[in-house]
């Protein structure tokens, strides 16, 4: 299915794509997401000349009509660690004279866009509008609460058994997960209630959420639906999606003052710096914490 597409990468690229799975033992994932970029800064730059010649200018013009066209920051900052990462590995192998892209960082020149959460209120009339009576209500209301309760992946929810519910400790089991993290999830103890009463009519092995005609495992866009039809019976917008429910997950813990590596543990992030973005949806927080020394001024 991509072969098409990998007979048209230059070979040095397809060499670090195989550097990057025999010596970096980077996951099948990472490697088709570092060829996405590689392929997309090749047509998007338009030059004949290849990315391991061209100069620091040409990135800059490059990734400000990307910001442009509606690319996010978190996008912007993976597509340069992706080609940083290809121009070391042209300069290594001899290809290239250096890594214009060497010590260059988007942290400085771009504005930060905090991700799309709810407000509390918001929350509140979301999980209101799940209140529905039916074994299909009763799906679709434990979906959103797992997405908001437990701060899933839209893909780690569809991915769920009914064996990754952990019993004794009231958590889910994320096997799924990107990155290949698994993890373990705390189940809020009233959304565990309500998926107790759940798995009693959904038995004990299989997928946790299926669909209602062909039982079959529900898929991402069925989630997405689940959320478009509560979000318009809360009246809140349509652009609120799966993800924006997890988005409010780690805002609601930021807010009440919970650890950002808890939070970061939690969502499944490779470090708090990840999860540090969820700071500029909390205007003051850091100065407030700043502001809690106790220095007394007798410095």
């Amino acid at each position: 299915m991509t072969k098409p597409n990998i007979e048209r990468m230059d070979l040095l690229i397809e060499g670090y794509l195989s550097y990057l799975d025999k010596v970096g033992r980077k996951t099948a994932r990472t490697i088709i997401d570092v060829r996405c970029t590689l392929r997309h800064a090749v047509a998007g730059l338009g030059s004949e000349v290849p990315l391991w010649h061209l100069e620091l200018t040409d990135y800059l013009h490059w990734l400000e009509v990307e910001r442009q066209t509606g690319s996010t920051e978190t996008t912007l900052a993976k597509y340069l660690s992706h080609l940083r990462g290809l121009l070391e590995y042209a300069w290594r192998s001899g290809r290239a004279e250096r890594n214009v892209l060497d010590g260059f960082s988007l942290q400085h020149t771009m504005r930060r866009t905090p991700p799309k959460s709810l407000t509390l209120e918001e929350a509140e009339r979301l999980i209101e509008a799940t209140a529905l009576p039916g074994p299909t209500a009763r799906r679709d209301r434990l979906v959103i609460l797992l997405l908001y309760g437990c701060g899933l992946r839209t893909d780690e929810l569809c991915a769920l058994d009914v064996a990754n519910v952990n019993r004794e400790r009231h958590e889910l089991l994320v096997l799924k997960a990107k990155g290949d993290r698994p993890r373990a999830v705390p189940i809020p103890e009233a959304v565990y209630t309500e998926l107790l009463a759940y798995l009693l009519d959904h038995g004990k092995r299989g997928a946790l959420f299926r669909t209602t005609i062909r039982k079959s495992r529900l898929r991402v866009n069925d989630i997405c639906e689940i959320v478009r039809a509560a979000a318009r019976r809360a009246s809140l917008p349509n652009s609120v999606t799966p993800r924006t429910l997890r988005h409010s997950f780690a805002t609601h813990l930021m807010d009440r003052g919970v650890d950002l590596a808890v939070i970061a543990s939690l969502m499944g992030h490779r470090s708090p710096q990840e999860t540090g973005v969820y700071l500029h949806v909390l205007p003051g927080r850091p100065q407030a914490a700043v502001r809690k020394l106790p220095l007394g001024g007798r410095l």
